[in-house]
C-alpha cells in the first residue's frame, strides 16, 4: 500500500475520531436546499473525476442529492469526464467501498443500472482504464 507524506498508508481512515461528527447544515438554508455530501472524490491525473455515493442497503438517493450529482456530472462533462457511482453496503461498521455494489452510475448524462452484479472498486477501474487508453489515444 503506498504510503502518504505522513507516513500513513493511502485511503486508511485517518482521525476516526472526527468521523462520528454530526454536520448540521440547518443554517445554510435557502429555500427548500440544503447542503447535500459526497461520500467519495477522485480527481484522477488531471484527466477524469469519480463521484462516489454509498448508500446503506440500497436506500434510494433523495431528490435533491440526485439533482445535485446529476448537474454537478453534467457540468463536469464540459471539461473532463466523470462518472457517478452510488453503491450500496449493509455495514453497521466501516465500509470497504470498493467492495459495496454498484447500483446505479451516472456516464454521459444518463443513469444507468449495471446488467450484472458489479462492486464499486471495479467499475471505477474499468473507468479509469478507459479514461488511461482515451488520453493516450487522445
Amino acid at each position: 500500500m503506498a504510503q502518504s507524506y505522513t507516513g500513513i498508508p493511502r485511503g486508511v481512515i485517518r482521525n476516526r475520531e472526527y468521523g462520528t461528527q454530526v454536520r448540521d447544515y440547518s443554517g445554510l438554508r435557502f429555500g427548500n436546499i440544503t447542503p447535500t455530501d459526497i461520500d467519495g472524490l477522485i480527481e484522477y491525473r488531471n484527466q477524469a473525476y469519480v463521484i462516489i455515493e454509498t448508500k446503506f442497503a440500497s436506500a434510494p438517493l433523495p431528490f435533491g442529492q440526485r439533482l445535485a450529482l446529476e448537474r454537478l456530472s453534467d457540468d463536469l462533462a464540459k471539461v473532463k469526464p466523470n462518472i457517478v457511482v452510488v453503491c450500496s453496503h449493509h455495514n453497521e461498521a466501516d465500509i470497504d467501498v470498493a467492495n459495496a455494489v454498484v447500483s446505479e452510475f451516472r456516464w454521459k448524462a444518463r443513469w444507468n443500472v449495471p446488467e450484472t452484479e458489479t462492486t464499486a472498486g471495479d467499475l471505477v477501474h474499468r473507468f479509469v482504464k478507459w479514461v488511461d487508453c482515451e488520453w493516450q489515444a487522445g
